[in-house]
């Protein structure tokens, strides 16, 4: 049994947690929000705007985000996903992250990437 997620979650800004997406529905508890509680280990809490060249890079790394399986369509260019925090700051690292929007990023993202980094690699700033 999954504990599930803590409720009133905020994001990286200090605001309530946006919908991430909804179409295809995101979040490791699939309620389209980066939301995290304890079974989360892989701390899937940026919410990414997806790129062909993320997700080349995801698949050279063992994570195949782009091919259909039971229940899962696939991702394309241009769809919203929950990310783990560690796998787009390594994307970051090699030039290849997406944009991050920050009103739909957990704010525990904050303990594995800077909010500066963020913010410069934001599809949400004014």
């Amino acid at each position: 049994m999954t504990a599930g997620p803590k409720p009133a979650q905020l994001n990286v800004l200090g605001g309530p947690l946006d919908l991430c997406s909804a179409s295809p529905t995101t979040g490791f508890y699939r309620t389209g929000c980066c939301e995290t509680g304890p079974d989360d280990l892989g701390l899937h809490t940026v919410c990414a705007e997806m790129t062909e060249d993320f997700l080349v890079f995801s698949r050279a790394r063992g994570n195949d985000l782009s091919t259909p399986q039971p229940g899962f369509p696939g991702l394309q260019a241009g769809d919203r996903w929950c990310l783990c925090a560690a796998r787009w700051r390594e994307a970051h690292e090699a030039g290849m992250a997406p944009r991050v929007v920050l009103s739909a990023t957990n704010e525990k993202t904050l303990d594995v990437v800077p909010l500066e980094v963020l913010v410069e690699n934001a599809s949400d700033v004014a």
